[in-house]
């Protein structure tokens, strides 16, 4: 159709196909140190506040994108996005501006 809906590093599947969920706590300080998560996990489960430990290495861009863009590493801001895909808004995402961007011509 034109567009990728949600690229995650192993799979491609539909943001309405994914549940964004928060790490809940651990229940005791030792489990933060377990090889073994405290909380269960199934297959179409994402945990947005990962995302800066694997995409964000460099401090400085780690820095600069949790001032711009923090609400990308909460599962909230997801299921916003779920909710409104569901109503029928789809939100563009634009990663240049309009001038670096290339023209577009329909029908041709």
């Amino acid at each position: 159709h034109g567009r990728v809906v949600f690229y995650d590093y192993d799979e491609i599947c539909y943001m309405t196909e994914c549940n964004f969920r928060q790490i809940p706590p651990p229940r005791y300080p030792e489990d933060e140190w377990s090889a073994d998560p405290w909380y269960s996990v199934a297959p179409n489960d994402i945990f947005p506040e990962e995302f800066a430990t694997f995409l964000l290495q460099k401090p400085q861009v780690r820095e600069i994108m949790l001032q711009l863009h923090k609400e990308m590493f909460d599962a909230n801001y997801w299921k916003m996005l779920q909710s409104n895909i569901k109503v029928g808004v789809f939100e563009d995402v634009y990663p240049y501006r309009r001038k670096k961007r290339f023209k577009y011509q329909r029908g041709g």
